[in-house]
């Protein structure tokens, strides 16, 4: 009888969940036999989500995306409040914090990311070189790291109850960071009727996705909603206070410019980084993440793989060990999950029969190269919407040969709108919008089909003038149109899915996932749902 493949996944969030759902079958029919340990007590859940929880916006049940004792009814083994300390690539086995042993064919590190301490007088930051790591592997390989009282970061549901239980109490936030994910927990914050202070040492907010003109828009957008933002103001430190019990709290946050920003709770949204401890310390090469190739196979050792957070993918290594290695992981729920799927159909299709058959094989040898990913801020009443290098302004000229680069720009800032078009040989390349998301989602469609723009490009505002009656453009609701970019799903995939009486958002997204990653597409689901409905009464 065949002995199955003895599959070790290393992480149970987002990613290693998914990639868990898809082998499952084989798991049940015994070709596989798995086992998954994952550092946190909680089932995995969708971290994506994890501000909205923090404000009140959702309930703790509809985070949860793992389905584990559907796993373990398969035969999957699954333990949470458990961390991987070591891999003995010789032996092929992986000593845990327990001090149990699992044996091992293949390893799946679906390990994450870890949200990074910004260097803040007052605020301790543990180095994570390999000397530290060998020293103390138990305090720092999979947790994170230690905060004082008052501050905290939002990367998990113990981060989610500080602010949540803030928020109730009354107090004042200060958020620092004006990242994506800063700005909408500062939004969704005001918006819950919390005072909120934001702190970022740059000239705009998101400048990573936007230019100076879209910045500067956005943050008087910000200011409008009733949002404190210190710009240019570099954090240096943190004071502390010490109540009648002895116990001490956050006080203030003290900047570089002399700003004193005082609040209850302290909330870092610097960034995020590969958690790539565990490999380092078993020698698998590392950059930023994990390296692999475009299998997903890791350089040092063809038995290991990554996805998601800590896989860094990159075709070719340097030949000087010492040079830097390009790109990183992408650090977005859309392309970890595409590469869960990749690999567990990769894997399925390397053990052949019936086990190939569970998934129906793969077309291709290696993951296709990922297209820049749109970022949107999800807020309410303030909208932004990003792709590409946007920093080019009109009259840039391009010293490539034969490039016919365009710039087209419309602002308004008295009414919070601005729009800047990227364009080469008339194809979209790049945009920045805010306050204009009927104009976001028709140059959303035009890039992720690699469109012409009108030549012109004026004719793509009137979508969000007074006389736009949505519905009429056709081709945001082409059947191949993608509504949900987390999971590549269709407008026609969600029209098949309410035909079959799934009238809800709630309901697709249980059917075809999309709204399940991000949410930021839930709006288009309703606007497909309630045109598909049109449709059906009238017949």
């Amino acid at each position: 009888m065949t002995q199955p493949l003895r599959v070790l996944v290393v992480g149970y969030g987002p990613v290693g969940a998914r990639f868990v759902e898809n082998v499952l079958p084989s798991v049940r029919s015994g070709a596989i036999q798995l086992t998954v340990v994952g550092a946190e007590v909680d089932d995995a859940y969708n971290r994506v989500l994890v501000a909205e929880y923090a404000v009140g916006g959702m309930q703790r049940d509809s985070l949860t995306i793992a389905d584990r004792g559907a796993a373990e009814a398969a035969g999957a083994r699954i333990m949470t409040g458990v961390s991987v300390r070591h891999l003995d690539r010789g032996a092929r086995a992986a000593t845990l914090s327990t001090g149990e042993r699992i044996a091992y064919d293949r390893v799946v590190l679906a390990t994450g990311s870890r949200a990074n301490t910004p260097t803040l007088d007052g605020v301790p930051r543990p180095r994570r070189d390999p000397g530290t790591l060998s020293s103390l592997p138990g305090d720092l390989i999979a947790g994170d790291d230690a905060l004082p009282p008052g501050v905290t970061a939002l990367r998990d549901l113990g981060d989610a109850e500080r602010v949540r239980a803030a928020i109730a109490g009354g107090r004042r936030l200060v958020i620092l960071g004006a990242g994506v994910l800063g700005l909408e927990l500062a939004l969704a914050a005001v918006h819950a009727g919390a005072r909120v202070a934001v702190v970022h040492h740059g000239a705009y907010p998101m400048p990573r996705s936007l230019d100076r003109g879209g910045g500067g828009v956005l943050r008087q957008a910000l200011r409008r909603t009733g949002l404190a933002v210190f710009a240019h103001s570099r954090a240096e430190s943190v004071e502390f206070r010490t109540d009648e019990n002895g116990e001490r709290h956050f006080d203030r946050l003290i900047t570089a410019d002399g700003n004193q920003i005082e609040g209850d709770l302290l909330v870092l949204s610097c960034g995020v980084s590969p958690r790539s401890e565990l490999a380092a310390l078993s020698g698998l090469r590392t950059a930023f993440g994990v390296l692999v190739d475009r299998r997903l196979r890791s350089w040092s050792d063809p038995d290991v793989y990554a996805i998601g957070d800590c896989a860094h993918i990159v075709d070719h290594l340097p030949d000087d060990a010492s040079a830097r290695v390009p790109g990183g992981p992408s650090g977005l729920i859309g392309p970890g999950w595409r590469q869960a799927d990749w690999l567990a159909a990769r894997l399925l299709d390397e053990l052949g029969g019936s086990a190939a058959a569970d998934r129906g094989g793969i077309d291709a040898d290696a993951m296709d190269a990922e297209r820049e990913a749109l970022v949107m801020l999800k807020a309410e009443h303030v909208d932004v919407v990003a792709v590409g290098d946007v920093s080019l302004e009109p009259g840039d000229d391009d010293p490539r040969p034969g490039c016919d680069r365009k710039v087209s720009l419309w602002a308004d800032p008295e009414h919070l709108r601005y729009v800047k078009m990227v364009s080469e040989s008339g194809v979209l390349t790049a945009f920045v919008s805010v306050g204009m998301p009927r104009t976001a989602a028709e140059l959303t469609l035009l890039f992720e089909r690699g469109g012409e723009l009108p030549a012109d490009r004026s004719l793509l505002l009137r979508f969000d003038g007074p006389d736009y009656v949505p519905g009429e453009n056709g081709d945001a609701f082409a059947p191949t149109a993608t509504v949900c970019w987390c999971n590549a799903v269709t407008v026609e995939q969600v029209e098949e899915s309410a035909a079959q009486g799934n009238a809800t958002v709630a309901c697709i997204g249980r059917d075809t996932r999309a709204g399940t990653g991000c949410g930021g597409c839930k709006s288009r689901i309703s606007d497909v749902l309630a045109r598909h409905a049109a449709a059906t009464a009238a017949v």
